[in-house]
């Protein structure tokens, strides 16, 4: 697992790497599905969640339009840390959250294939198997023929033969 080192100074520092990164190369990290952990550099204590979370308010304030997180939303989930005893919303976040996206790969999954069998794909398929078709065919040696012709020529011999028959006047 790769380890983050934030300093004093507020500075990221990549171990792995040995460079400064930014919360952007920390997303970009966790868009890669790359793991690692940030952590105090005096003290070694875990602080990854709260770059996690310093990363999703970047975020929600560069684009407003990408907006998660309404200020209802942000006022129940407030509400929920007031709660006698809190109701297992981590775990269900986690659940529902993973169940989104894997039901949006499945979407993008499917409008892939059918776009891969659109009638303008089916017909570029098509222009290819016949390109193929065409391009094997020149590139043999002899006439091109079908299976079908090969059986009725193999019975033919190639020369006329020669008879002493004259014809029938």
């Amino acid at each position: 697992m790769r380890v983050i080192r934030k300093y004093a100074n507020r500075r990221l520092y990549d171990t792995q790497q040995s460079r400064y990164v930014t919360l952007e190369g920390l997303r970009q990290l966790i868009l890669d599905e790359a793991p690692f952990r940030v952590e105090e550099a005096k003290s070694g204590e875990d602080i990854t969640r709260t770059i996690l979370l310093s990363i999703i308010i970047e975020q929600e304030q560069a684009d407003s339009e990408a907006e998660v997180f309404s200020n209802d939303l942000l006022a129940k989930l407030i509400r929920v840390y007031d709660m006698s005893s809190p109701l297992p919303l981590a775990r269900y976040l986690e659940q529902g959250t993973q169940l989104m996206m894997e039901q949006q790969q499945r979407m993008q999954d499917q409008w892939q294939k059918a776009m891969r069998h659109s009638p303008m794909e089916f017909m570029r398929e098509l222009a290819e198997e016949n390109m193929r078709f065409w391009q094997k065919t020149f590139n043999q040696t002899g006439p091109p023929f079908d299976e079908e012709d090969t059986t009725e020529k193999s019975n033919k011999p190639d020369t006329p033969e020669k008879t002493d028959d004259k014809p029938v006047s």
